[in-house]
């Protein structure tokens, strides 16, 4: 039986640490919370108190011709990010998970470098590149550059659903004369297919939110929404960069809702 003085201590090691993460939540959300109130406040500057609020911002926002190019080149460079970055990454993940397989911690950190090292190093050394290449300046350079970006996130997400799979399935299956490709489609796929969907969303999220590889290696026609943001922040601060990024966070906030609803799916 616990002494009086134990429970009351583990009562406090709890408000402790639930008031630490609620803290350290709050000083992450500060600055999105922040962003979204300026973004519907009536006057043109970045002070407290809000004294009004409008949604004139958000409409300076879709009727100007830059910020929709901007958008509509962030989307189409997303979704063909998306589809190039999961076949490959799935590939990818697929072709780690063989059992007999030289150097697969080798080539697994090599995947992962795009993830792990300063996206700075990766758009420099992409730029350099790509450049002999003559890929720079052009939609599909843009497209191969974020690609590398994403590919990792794919193949983190396969993975971490392969190591579930049960390899008797497969087994069981070519024993019963299935051939590979068919056992891939009835038993590997179905298993692994929330894995993938994920990591497209996340391919599709650093996508859509990358400035620094698309500052190296874009040209004028591939200014994309966070370029755009970028841009327009280092000559003046106007609510309508805050609107811009509440539709970021929105759109964060709807594939952090489908991953999350995916990760459920897969369990």
């Amino acid at each position: 039986m616990s002494s009086p003085r134990s429970t009351t201590t583990s009562r406090l090691a709890r408000f402790g640490l639930g008031l630490t993460a609620m803290m350290v939540l709050a000083f992450l959300m500060a600055p999105l919370i922040i962003i979204v109130l300026f973004s519907f406040k009536s006057s043109g500057d970045f002070t407290f108190p809000i004294t009004g609020w409008s949604l004139k911002w958000y409409r300076e926002f879709f009727s100007m011709q830059t910020w929709m190019d901007a958008l509509r080149n962030s989307l189409v460079l997303a979704v063909s990010t998306t589809l190039l970055a999961t076949p490959l990454g799935t590939m990818a993940a697929l072709g780690l998970a063989a059992p007999n397989l030289p150097g697969r911690r080798t080539i697994s950190a090599l995947l992962l470098v795009p993830m792990i090292a300063p996206v700075v190093i990766v758009g420099v050394g992409m730029y350099f590149v790509f450049s002999m290449a003559g890929l720079t300046a052009t939609l599909p350079g843009l497209i191969l550059g974020h690609t590398s970006l994403a590919v990792p996130f794919v193949v983190v997400t396969v993975s971490a659903v392969l190591t579930g799979l049960d390899r008797r399935l497969l087994w069981a299956a070519a024993s019963m004369g299935a051939p590979p490709f068919l056992t891939f489609r009835k038993v590997t796929l179905p298993v692994i297919l929330p894995g993938i969907a994920s990591g497209a969303l996340f391919a599709f999220a650093t996508s859509l939110d990358e400035v620094v590889v698309t500052m190296f290696l874009a040209g004028p026609g591939q200014r994309t929404l966070p370029r755009e943001m970028f841009t327009i922040a280092r000559d003046t601060l106007t609510p309508t960069i805050a609107a811009a990024a509440t539709v970021l966070i929105a759109a964060s906030i709807v594939l952090l809702i489908a991953s999350t609803a995916l990760g459920r799916s897969n369990r």
